[in-house]
């Protein structure tokens, strides 16, 4: 693959993708599930481009949120932790196909080391000073919160706007970094990185929080102690955000292997959820450049998932398990679904009868019945193998130039733009572009005529669906692996052309990739029907 500006050269700069690190504060709904399968989906598509790629997750560990919930739990905060990441988190992105490249943790060595040494840094630079902070504090956040992010309860009690609790007023003395004087630097950086926060919204309330001009940040604690220790001062530790923050750097290498470091850092794509997004586009990209480091590529906000017009979440009982849909709907769909039906950074609501709606008429019937009637026609008058295309004719080449098009806009749209859904939206339209020329063409008809004309047609109107699929066995591999695999293992694709993983999105374009005499199979039915909402 020549390498262009848009697709890394392979043995240049790791592609390297995030997803927030996450509390363990209780186990996983499908507010944090959603951000990570579209991680997933970039980069098994950058992937499919023939790039190198790294994707991180992990679990944020410490804070004072942490503790409260394990001492309420019984237990230690480091045993809290331990349970929620082995039986609920590691399991959760193995059962959804995540296939990330990392899985870090805030309680690892490798972490709080480094973490030290980075805070030790910007002290010796003088960037952190001691002084007091009085001021309300959202335990749910782990943020002290401004006048303009706090709501009036009953009875005039001030609530975080995001949690909807009562914040608590904390007084203590604390290390602070001096934010306050990267707001113009940051602006610059905006300015001329247009696309570093996305999308437009949260560009916008970046932008406009900076302008109103930066508070210094208290970066440590001294009221609880679960935590990283500030090196010079162990009576403090280390707040849990800027802690959490450096994992990213921490990860990938950071005072540990530089040249792993080197070819990794920084990040192409921070995935966050948009209440975390002043963390990520500006006390991050402060704290590094007080630290002389490369600044990521975009931070890129995802809305919340609405479950009765509330966002999803564990405290108002809307955090729905993703087990909860895969057991129904399957493993594939659920990655399909929510990238399909909610445009990535914006709020969307989700709901079974739509997720129902859209598996039985997109996937079951358009595609999954696509897949099996080709192979059942193949079968039928072929004896499974694939037949060669001698009659092809404008109703072929307009399949040819619907699938180019379909691999333009899907790599655009996914690829670069994170416009997850426009990306799965154009395959889909050429799949119904496909099924509208199977029932324009009426193989099942043309069978009957038994002249060379008619059986030449009948070859190459049933090649060119099966070639079609096989261009959307390689385009939705991201999104749907396991699926995928048995259309490319039924097409009899595999022997001819090698491993599905192996295949180049950006060629899946290429006509006539599928071997004639290839063995075609009508294996188990990709989108199987739905039995009746479970009760």
């Amino acid at each position: 693959m020549a390498a262009t500006e848009e697709h890394a050269e392979p043995g240049g700069k790791t592609y390297y993708v995030t997803t927030p690190i996450y509390y363990v504060n209780d186990a996983p709904h499908l507010g944090h599930a959603y951000t990570t399968v579209a991680g997933d989906v970039l980069t098994r598509w950058h992937r499919q481009r023939g790039e190198n790629v790294w994707f991180l997750t992990g679990t944020d560990e410490h804070g004072q949120k942490i503790m409260r919930t394990a001492e309420a739990n019984g237990v230690t905060p480091q045993a809290w932790s331990d349970k929620l990441v082995e039986e609920s988190w590691r399991p959760l992105w193995q059962h959804l196909n995540i296939a990330n490249d990392d899985f870090i943790r805030t309680t690892e060595a490798r972490h709080t080391d480094r973490v030290q040494e980075f805070v030790q840094d910007l002290y010796d630079k003088g960037e952190i000073y001691k002084g007091g902070y009085e001021g309300p504090y959202c335990v749910g956040c782990e943020e002290y919160k401004l006048p303009g992010d706090l709501i009036e309860g009953e009875g005039g009690v001030k609530l975080c706007a995001i949690h909807k609790t009562p914040v608590e007023i904390l007084k203590e003395e604390n290390y602070f970094f001096k934010l306050s004087e990267y707001g113009p630097k940051l602006l610059a950086h905006y300015e001329a990185n247009p696309g570093f926060v996305q999308p437009e919204s949260a560009r916008n309330e970046v932008l406009n929080f900076v302008k109103q001009g930066l508070q210094d940040l208290s970066i440590s604690r001294s009221t609880f102690d679960w935590g990283v220790p500030v090196p010079w001062d162990e009576k403090h530790v280390i707040y849990v955000w800027v802690d959490a923050l450096l994992n990213y750097a921490t990860a990938a290498g950071y005072g540990a292997d530089q040249a792993k470091f080197d070819a990794t850092f920084p990040a192409d794509v921070h995935l966050v959820g948009k209440d975390i997004l002043r963390f990520h586009a500006i006390i991050w990209p402060a704290m590094l450049m007080a630290q002389g480091l490369p600044l990521p590529g975009k931070v890129a906000a995802n809305g919340w998932l609405m479950v009765g017009g509330e966002k999803m979440s564990k405290s108002n009982l809307t955090g729905i398990k993703p087990q909860d849909l895969t057991s129904h709907f399957g493993v594939d769909a659920y990655r399909w679904y929510f990238l399909r039906a909610i445009a990535f950074g914006q709020d969307g609501s989700f709901s079974w009868e739509d997720f129902s709606a859209r598996y039985t008429s997109e996937l079951a019937n358009d595609y999954g019945n696509l897949a099996s009637r080709v192979a059942a026609m193949i079968g039928k008058y072929y004896g499974g193998a694939l037949p060669e295309a001698t009659a092809e004719g404008d109703a072929e080449q307009a399949v040819r130039d619907g699938l180019t098009k379909a691999v333009t806009e899907a790599d655009r749209r996914i690829g670069e733009e994170l416009d997850f859904a426009g990306g799965i939206a154009a395959i889909f339209d050429f799949v119904k572009q496909v099924n509208g020329y199977l029932t324009e063409q009426e193989p099942w008809k043309v069978a009957k005529d038994t002249s060379d004309a008619g059986q030449a047609r009948l070859a190459t109107v049933l090649y060119t669906a099966a070639e079609a699929l096989r261009a959307c066995a390689v385009l939705l591999n991201s999104v749907m692996p396991d699926t995928s695999q048995k259309l490319w293992e039924s097409l009899g694709a595999a022997e001819g052309l090698g491993a599905l993983a192996d295949q180049r999105v950006q060629d899946a374009a290429v006509w006539g990739q599928l071997p004639v005499g290839a063995k075609v199979t009508k294996g188990a039915v990709l989108f199987p029907r739905l039995e009746e909402k479970p009760a």
